[in-house]
């Protein structure tokens, strides 16, 4: 652990502004670094008060990107500053949700432990529990890396991330009734029969003579998330697919803005949000990026906070929401 490096008090000739850019009924975009929001009056008011901390982080690759991430020992270094502060936002019963991607050794076809490792310190220096692994499957995902995968064909097609579902207990809020899978044909033809084979399987378990026949109202998933929308929540379907992001592409062309390269599917917000939290429930976003998370806990009737260090960015993200951008400016923007 790096020796109180979440404490550590920086002078203020070396904290950049921090500042509040656009406001919803339900939530507000910050413009700042994150080290430097933690610090500033716009966070300290809600801690103790976050439900949900749902962020993709820069990942750890190992050449920087112009979304500012770190690379090697600087990147775990830097992401283990973060979880202790992170974790204070908590309210007691809050998750910390981190998406990472994967990383490859530079100019081999070797993958990077960085993101684990990753994983592991930010765990540790906050002394968070790890309530479960979740690997989310994007199979309309570009080829990469591109040169083991589409020149030398030495790799597969590298199509997930890992996400990391964390709290400060053992029992966070949480409730899988909330996401459940449609029913299979099968099912839903045992449910109307009401008559399947019960009895003692060959794995030694036994089957009750009604124990499936119940209309839960749909199965409850696994926990690999297909983002394809075949085997995704009925009621988070309109979250699936490339509609969500129509609207802000286009805003940013408008405006000859930068679309964030590496934007968070906006069907993983939903199921997270939709998972772990309530209508009314407090969702941050410490790396705000598109603001994909503001957006979705929007419709989804949750409070939001997101931070973006990029004010580019945060132009473009007005074009996720509805009001035209000057009903949605703040004061000290004006």
């Amino acid at each position: 652990m790096v020796e109180n490096a979440n404490h550590v008090e920086r002078s203020k000739r070396d904290r950049e502004a921090v500042a509040a850019i656009y406001q919803t009924d339900l939530g507000q975009m910050i413009h700042g670094k994150i080290e430097d929001a933690l610090e500033d009056p716009l966070l300290d008011a809600v801690r103790g008060k976050v439900n949900l901390l749902l962020t993709s982080p820069p990942f750890p690759l190992v050449r920087k990107k112009r979304y500012g991430n770190e690379t090697g020992e600087a990147y775990l270094r830097w992401i283990e500053s973060l979880a202790e502060p992170l974790a204070d936002l908590l309210a007691p019963d809050g998750s910390i949700v981190i998406e990472i991607g994967n990383a490859w050794e530079p100019g081999v076809p070797v993958m990077s432990t960085l993101p684990l490792e990753a994983l592991f310190a930010f765990k540790k220096a906050a002394n968070l529990k790890l309530c479960q692994h979740v690997i989310c499957h994007n199979p309309a995902r570009l080829p990469s890396p591109a040169a083991w995968v589409n020149i030398a064909r030495s790799r597969l097609k590298d199509s997930y991330t890992h996400v990391w579902w964390l709290s400060k207990t053992e029992t966070p809020k949480a409730d899988n009734r909330k996401v459940l899978n449609p029913y299979s044909k099968d099912m839903r033809k045992l449910l109307k029969s009401q008559k399947y084979n019960a009895g003692v399987r060959p794995s030694g378990h036994v089957i009750s003579e009604t124990g499936f026949l119940t209309d839960h109202g749909g199965s409850i998933g696994p926990n690999v998330i297909d983002l394809s929308g075949e085997h995704f929540p009925e009621a988070l379907l309109k979250f699936t697919g490339t509609k969500w992001d129509a609207a802000y592409r286009a805003y940013c062309k408008a405006k000859s803005l930068p679309a964030h390269p590496a934007r968070m599917q906006s069907s993983l917000s939903a199921f997270f949000i939709q998972f772990l939290t309530d209508e009314g429930d407090l969702v941050l976003d410490p790396f705000g990026g598109s603001n994909t998370t503001g957006s979705v806990a929007e419709e989804l009737k949750r409070r939001w906070i997101a931070v973006e260090a990029d004010r580019s960015y945060i132009d473009g993200s007005l074009g996720r929401f509805d009001l035209a951008d000057e009903e949605l400016l703040v004061d000290n923007d004006r």
